[in-house]
């Protein structure tokens, strides 16, 4: 038999042996995706290190939207970026400080904390060269594996003791940057045959700064604020976010913590999560080409409803950016990356654009809202995605880097709740239950089986 054709009847195998009745998940109650009937999530753990909230639970058990909330260890984000801005001060590596130790860094602390960012960024020449051997086109896979290698090169990778932990935390939060930049340089050389940059970071530059450096060389002051406001949006968004709990999944069976990354890195490298982004780049690209006058209410509104119902675009009824799994009324990292996206928009001198896309967010939330086809049983709102692809656009970042920068920033709540998970009191390995609903079947000889 030819190896094609077993690949086939396997495959075929696959429509019977993965099909499940819908109606049995309702008769032995599972919350599937780990979600709740009114689609909040089951609660599975506890954490002090963030929180996300988007509507109150209300004493007869309905739930009233409310504006969105993202809180870093007890501070609203919204404060905690207005702070910093008002300081006119890069704030990631202060909001790194803040999730890793649960504080708000002095003056001392920080500098001393930023210059051991510094030293760690650099990366150790033998993982400088591995990075420059790997083969690849996605930048996010070169990443899991760099990250894999590192454990090669660790005196103690094993070691899950809080010192240890801490150190390697804060190695792989500043080497993050460097990795990301020298990959895509490489998958640049090698697959468009354009020169290889490799920069080394500067002491004097912050994260957000020296990653634009490392990448591309130059950027403007404002790129650079943008960038890091980006990565203080997308530090922590609680423990429950595919990426974070699989990292504590896989932390609770007390693994190295480069094989616990790596595989938060592997499920934020799937379109539905990390890779949301560049799915609201095409959209918007598809919009600005099939929308004839960006001004119109009444011709968004139509071309959006048939989106909707799948006529057009990709045919699957979805807006891309619009909705989220908790936030209703308002996703407050929307609300501060779409002002500094104004500004950036008006320096780059694509004001016009950014009206459209401003326009887009309303109608297609009205739209969503109001159509017949979906049973909407909460509000919705425009998500972070809707807006961090334009601006990474408009800083002149490249698409190949969009989903690592969004691994780059979150490296930081990966490490702090892999932290957390390992400094339980009574430790205990994640493992939730699956029914099977199989039914049992009786052994039959090879030379009796039927094809």
């Amino acid at each position: 038999m030819k190896r094609e054709y077993i690949i086939y009847k396997l495959s075929e195998s696959i429509k019977s042996t993965s099909h499940i009745e819908a109606d049995l998940f309702v008769k032995y109650n599972v919350k599937r995706g780990l979600r709740n009937e009114d689609h909040s999530g089951v609660l599975v753990g506890l954490t002090q290190i963030g929180n996300v909230v988007g509507y109150e639970r209300q004493p007869e058990g309905q739930m009233k939207a409310i504006p969105g909330k993202l809180i870093y260890r007890g501070i609203s984000v919204e404060d905690l970026v207005r702070g910093i801005q008002a300081e006119k001060r890069f704030g990631f590596e202060e909001t790194v400080f803040l999730l890793l130790s649960g504080y708000l860094p002095d003056r001392e602390e920080l500098t001393a904390f930023c210059s051991l960012i510094h030293d760690f960024m650099p990366l150790h020449h033998k993982t400088k060269m591995n990075i420059l051997d790997m083969e690849g086109q996605n930048v996010m896979n070169i990443l899991a594996r760099s990250v894999l290698g590192m454990y090669t090169f660790d005196d103690n990778p094993d070691d899950t003791s809080r010192d240890n932990l801490m150190r390697q935390s804060i190695d792989l939060i500043a080497k993050f940057p460097t990795i990301i930049a020298y990959a895509y340089n490489i998958v640049r050389h090698s697959n468009q045959g354009r020169s290889l940059h490799i920069r080394f970071p500067k002491e004097e530059l912050s994260i957000a700064e020296n990653f634009l450096y490392m990448l591309k060389g130059s950027y403007t002051e404002l790129d650079a604020r943008t960038l890091d406001l980006a990565l203080m949006l997308h530090a922590e968004h609680g423990g429950g976010n595919n990426s974070t709990f699989t990292v504590r999944v896989t932390s609770s069976s007390g693994t190295d913590t480069y094989s616990s990354i790596a595989a938060g890195i592997g499920s934020l490298k799937g379109p539905l999560h990390g890779g949301a982004n560049l799915a609201v780049v095409d959209q918007f690209e598809h919009l600005k080409e099939n929308i004839r006058d960006w001004t119109s209410k009444e011709e968004i509104d139509s071309y959006l409803i048939r989106m909707l119902r799948k006529e057009v675009y990709d045919k699957c009824g979805l807006i891309y950016g619009i909705g989220h799994a908790v936030y209703t009324i308002s996703d407050p990292r929307t609300v501060l990356l779409r002002e500094m996206a104004r500004d950036l928009a008006k320096e780059k001198g694509r004001e016009r654009e950014f009206a459209f896309l401003e326009l887009l967010e309303e109608r297609a939330v009205e739209t969503f809202m109001n159509f017949k086809g979906h049973k909407v049983n909460k509000r919705v709102c425009a998500n972070v995605d809707f807006y961090s692809g334009f601006v990474y656009d408009l800083i002149g970042l490249p698409r190949e880097v969009f989903t690592p920068l969004f691994a780059m920033s979150r490296i930081a709540g990966w490490t702090a709740h892999r932290i957390e998970e390992l400094n339980f009191d009574s430790k205990r390995i994640i493992r939730p239950a699956y029914r099977n609903v199989s039914g049992e079947k009786e052994f039959v000889p090879l030379d009796q089986r039927i094809k």
